[in-house]
């Protein structure tokens, strides 16, 4: 829905479309009636899992195409075919089983957010995962070579500070467990 005086679409077109996304560019007019066009990224929604145990986390580390390069971040993800998820808690719990192998007794939702709402649409759904039990992980083709690694807090906190976890929907996500720790 688009606010008052907020840039009117005139006209849309998909230039892009595969299973995970589509991109389409839209003609729009802007609150003093210039025109121009905007670029859009249409993705589901996914959901991140912080598990944490310990006075720590478990990260998974598996290399980011776009970026060239291996990152540690919090186990995250969404279903193929730009499917909503109906019940953000399963895609959470799902996530969290493929990736890692671990199951959360007791799953506690922290918020939603959006991560790239100049392009996007897509947001993500946060929940921490507590009462962790081990199991067989069931990654994805792109996710054979993801690792797994407990951290400390504190060693969470100096790879963030140093720069090596650069995912922003990580970082942000710590940011609402901190809120949610709070008294």
């Amino acid at each position: 829905m688009a606010d008052e005086g907020a840039i009117k679409p005139l006209a849309t077109r998909v230039v892009y479309e595969n299973s995970w996304m589509s991109v389409r560019e839209d003609e729009i007019e802007r609150l003093d009636g210039s025109r121009g066009i905007y670029g859009v990224v249409d993705k589901a929604d996914f959901a991140l899992v912080i598990p944490a145990e310990r006075d720590g986390f478990h990260l998974v580390e598996e290399y980011r195409y776009p970026i060239g390069r291996r990152v540690w971040n919090f186990p995250q993800g969404g279903y193929p075919d730009r499917r909503a998820a109906d019940d953000p808690e399963e895609l959470a719990r799902h996530e969290l089983a493929e990736e890692t192998g671990l199951r959360a007794g007791a799953m506690t939702r922290l918020g939603y957010l959006n991560g790239s709402h100049g392009t996007s649409g897509q947001g993500f759904h946060v929940y921490l995962a507590t009462e962790l039990t081990p199991g067989e992980t069931a990654r994805e083709l792109e996710e054979q070579d993801m690792r797994q690694r407990f951290f400390t807090r504190e060693e969470f906190k100096a790879l963030v500070r140093d720069g090596v976890i650069t995912d922003d929907s990580t970082v942000a996500a710590f940011a609402l467990l901190l809120l949610h720790e709070e008294p």
